[in-house]
């Protein structure tokens, strides 16, 4: 009689899937994967046993010629096409999740306008489970906003299915009340030179943490996958990003921005880039930046990056924080301009180039709106 010995997985791309909570172990806090995180603030999700409560809905207005929205069961074949879970949480938020959103846009259809669906907390008890399928046609383009807003403790997992030829400008926004705490895997699937860019903004809640995937089906997909976060007070606000070139001739490019601002303000932000040995011609790059506003806040941040092969056009990564520059603000101050007004001014130069990516123009000034009306509050 032999016993198989079941090595470790080499990299996080082998690690443990499967839509069962039950597979997965029970969480210490002395994973790798959530050090960083203060479990008891999960209130109850890192045990995977709380009870679900149902939802909320997300709500849109008039949609364009080639948009579909539905709800659909959870026993739909497309459910589960892209996302696998390979943690406690997104399992227990698949298991749990009554229905499906699913939004569709259709092959070759080319939207002008963005398609704008909103997400808003009723603040109820215990926590609920969501789950949202985004399918791309082939050789489409189209700018999705998907909005969160309100009080709920949240699971939820978010498939997106860009394929052959389709563009997709995707942009999620987490603006929840400060009592709000989320758990949320995107998992992203890109056919043969499909592209998608991402703008992931996450300014509410108590506790917000979020993972992005990006898997690659055909040669020519390219991902662009960006940030922009804001830490108040005593926020803990988590990124997790793993982009696994499988394919030849990809390309990736992840840049996030974050600014704290607090006493007890944490951000972690986790950039894993794995190029198999298959992924020839690859181009990646990550870096990550965070903007310390005031003493007592902390910013980790971890980019990795590993290679299987030698045949690649280029990989990189980056980070760095740091404090609010005292000499931009005196330069400000010196021709005039008031400190509250200056420090608004770097923090919104800061943060320009990501907001300049959200193609829809009132999205963006109500974002900006809302980032000075922070700085305001923490220089009264």
């Amino acid at each position: 009689m032999s016993t198989e010995v079941i090595a470790p997985p080499k990299t996080k791309s082998q690690a443990l899937r499967s839509f069962h909570v039950a597979d997965f172990p029970a969480l210490t806090g002395r994973e790798e994967e959530w050090r960083f995180t203060p479990l008891k603030r999960l209130r109850g999700l890192a045990a995977g046993d709380v009870t679900a409560v149902a939802a909320p809905k997300h709500e849109h207005g008039e949609l364009p010629a080639g948009v579909t929205v539905s709800t659909v069961s959870r026993s739909d074949a497309r459910i589960g096409g892209v996302l696998t879970p390979f943690d406690r949480i997104s399992a227990w938020a698949y298991e749990n999740a009554a229905d499906a959103l699913l939004v569709e846009v259709a092959k070759e259809t080319v939207l002008a306008e963005p398609v704008l669906l909103r997400l808003n907390g009723h603040g109820a008890d215990g926590a609920a489970a969501a789950h949202t399928y985004l399918a791309v046609g082939a050789f489409a383009e189209a700018t999705v906003v998907l909005e969160q807003t309100g009080s709920v403790t949240l699971a939820d997992n978010v498939e997106i299915a860009v394929a052959d030829g389709a563009k997709l400008t995707l942009v999620t926004v987490a603006d929840w009340a400060a009592d709000a705490v989320q758990a949320q895997h995107i998992k992203v699937k890109l056919g043969r030179d499909a592209k998608i860019l991402h703008v992931q903004v996450s300014l509410g809640g108590d506790l917000v943490r979020q993972f992005t995937s990006v898997d690659y089906t055909g040669r020519g997909g390219e991902a662009e996958l960006y940030g922009l976060y804001f830490a108040d007070g005593l926020q803990h606000i988590e990124h997790r990003l793993l982009v696994d070139h499988s394919v030849p001739d990809c390309r990736s490019y992840v840049g996030y921005r974050g600014a704290l601002q607090g006493d007890g303000a944490h951000t972690v932000w986790v950039g894993d880039v794995l190029i198999q040995d298959q992924a020839t011609g690859t181009s990646t790059y990550e870096v990550n930046r965070n903007l310390l506003l005031s003493d007592g806040a902390r910013a980790d941040s971890v980019p990795n990056l590993e290679i299987e092969t030698g045949e690649i056009v280029g990989a990189g990564h980056a980070s760095a924080t740091g404090r609010f520059d005292d000499e931009q603000l005196f330069y400000l101050m010196a021709r005039g301009i008031p400190e509250a007004e200056a420090r608004k001014l770097v923090v919104r130069g800061f943060f320009a180039e990501l907001l300049g990516k959200i193609p829809a123009e009132d999205l963006r000034e109500r974002l900006g709106a809302a980032i000075e009306a922070r700085l305001e509050k923490a220089g009264a």
